[in-house]
């Protein structure tokens, strides 16, 4: 398991998603943070309908201690009841840009 983790959630919106990475990226939790405003979801909720909606994504560059940090941060402000929350191994970069990653990260 690698210790550099891309970390993935959807917003409602971009503002929510501004302020989420401005957060994210204060607090130290994540080094950099992505925001792709107006995706389009489908999904089920509570076995209904099928949903669409339009959303923001959020993308940051973390480490691996952070995850559950970020978690309990992300439920607490998030305006959705069970927020899309994960996170991917970096295996393999920029040396130099996940040394950036760690040195900018709590």
């Amino acid at each position: 398991m690698s210790d550099y983790k891309l970390f993935y959630m959807t917003c409602k919106n971009k503002v929510e998603a501004n302020k989420i990475a401005y957060a994210l990226v204060k607090k130290d939790l994540v080094a950099c943070a992505n925001i792709i405003p107006n995706i389009k979801s489908y999904f089920k909720w509570n076995n209904k309908e099928v949903n669409i909606i339009k959303e923001s994504v959020l993308i940051g560059k973390t480490v691996k201690k952070n995850i559950n940090k970020i978690i309990l941060y992300v439920k607490k402000i998030s305006s959705y009841d069970c927020p899309c929350v994960v996170f991917v191994d970096i295996k393999n970069g920029n040396k130099d840009f996940l040394s950036w990653i760690k040195s900018s990260t709590k």
